[in-house]
């Protein structure tokens, strides 16, 4: 695997971790007594969106890492991945 293949999976695992830490900001206040409960419903909600997000990260990831097998992007050394690029981005 190349420098793209290692920077796309570096990318959606720094985003996973950053909404992994909103949720678990959220579960910290949404569990303290002095919140009431219209906030507490807008927690719920987010959680729902940051789950949806996660998913859609996880699927982009693999829609890309498809695409790009279909070529030689994940296996091309340095002089071989700048022609790939300029073919893909050609099309």
């Amino acid at each position: 695997m190349n420098l793209l293949f290692w920077g796309l999976t570096a990318g959606v695992i720094g985003k996973i971790l950053v909404a992994i830490g909103i949720l678990r900001v959220h579960y910290v206040m949404a569990t303290e007594k002095s919140i009431d409960e219209i906030v507490i419903r807008s927690f719920r909600f987010e959680k729902l969106l940051t789950f949806a997000g996660i998913a859609l990260l996880v699927f982009g990831y693999l829609l890309e890492i498809y695409f790009y097998s279909n070529t030689s992007m994940l296996t091309c050394e340095f002089g071989a991945c700048k022609q790939e690029t300029s073919i893909i981005l050609s099309q």
